[in-house]
């Protein structure tokens, strides 16, 4: 990839990566992404064929909305020049509650409805292993202690379809900085809250997907570096629901939605690659780097293309072509100059 282009700290010359105003994805509709699709039912070896994606994808919007007993907090925040986007200006009654979280369940309505009471508080984030001086973050240090920020970022689900959302947090880099990273470190794993009492899908392989628990994920050591690597606490200038991660998630824009994984306990850096939940189910469908590649599809689908959901839902959303790395090919290819990305998909 050519004329590739560095962020600058101005605003007259927006990113490549830029999302236009009227492709942000209204609040209403990233919250209430309930039954898009009924894919994933039982994992990656459960999986329906691309009709039978679309076929759970109906029942998108105009359901009654539920009381939510979870109560999110806002916060505050400032917006760097290069991520200057306005906010989705949404209605208060506007509410979601559909989410892959495999841990509450694996239909798209069990986030919302078996994460309402999921406790946040007391929460620890541990950074350990190859770093010079571990770290305990308790949930009040993870919205205090780094400046918080916004940046609106788009989402690409590897089931072919995608938002666009403002999330709310720090870079991973700015931790992981504190941390102090040794120089033989290569990787970082991650992994999600181990709690079978309020996570239901923890429980059970059925309800769970399939998954082993506790949900982990990695990056290389400059994956986890790059300036849009995000640690997000909160979306649309308020703390994450349960059904989003909360109290904190990774958000890596340039790979598939499963990498950004959520209510994140723990942040190792190694000196190997670290096993991956979707990859250890199926490793011939979910690759360890799943970057954003229309040229590698799915083995059960193609990845050309992708549904943009805005207002009105999958079906009647235009349908848009991919773009390698999610649009954000500026900021990562030089990752993958020397890595065959259709073998290392």
């Amino acid at each position: 990839m050519t004329g590739k282009k560095r962020f600058t700290q101005g605003i007259q010359k927006r990113a490549s990566w830029h999302i236009p105003d009227n492709q942000v994805t209204p609040e209403s509709v990233f919250n209430d992404r309930r039954n898009i699709i009924k894919a994933l039912g039982l994992g990656a070896l459960g999986a329906s064929l691309p009709g039978q994606v679309q076929a759970g994808i109906f029942d998108l919007f105009g359901e009654q909305q539920a009381k939510n007993p979870f109560t999110t907090q806002g916060l505050q925040y400032s917006t760097p020049p290069k991520f200057v986007l306005p906010n989705p200006k949404t209605p208060e009654d506007k509410v979601t509650r559909h989410n892959n979280f495999y841990e509450f369940g694996s239909s798209k309505s069990d986030p919302y409805d078996n994460g309402q009471n999921f406790k946040v508080d007391p929460w620890t984030l541990t950074i350990d292993g190859l770093v010079d001086k571990p770290i305990t973050l308790d949930l009040h240090e993870l919205t205090t202690r780094f400046a918080l920020e916004e940046r609106t970022y788009r989402l690409r689900c590897v089931e072919a379809w995608s938002m666009v959302i403002p999330w709310v947090g720090f870079s991973l880099a700015s931790l992981l900085k504190q941390a102090g990273v040794q120089s033989n470190a290569t990787h970082v794993a991650f992994e999600t809250l181990f709690d079978p009492e309020q996570m239901p899908g923890q429980k059970s392989r059925l309800m769970g997907g399939g998954i082993h628990y506790p949900y982990v994920e990695g990056l290389t050591v400059a994956e986890a570096m790059n300036d849009l690597s995000f640690l997000a606490v909160g979306l649309y200038g308020k703390t994450l629901p349960p059904q989003n991660g909360a109290p904190i998630r990774l958000v890596v824009p340039w790979k598939y939605g499963f990498k950004s994984i959520k209510s994140v306990v723990r942040i190792r850096v190694m000196d190997k690659q670290p096993p991956t939940s979707w990859n250890q189910l199926a490793s011939s469908e979910y690759g360890f780097y799943a970057n954003v590649n229309p040229e590698v599809d799915h083995p059960r689908w193609s990845q050309a293309s992708e549904r943009s959901i805005g207002e009105g839902g999958l079906f009647s959303a235009k349908r848009i072509p991919t773009q390698m790395f999610n649009g954000y090919g500026d900021s990562v290819a030089d990752l993958y100059k020397n890595i065959d990305l259709r073998k290392f998909y």
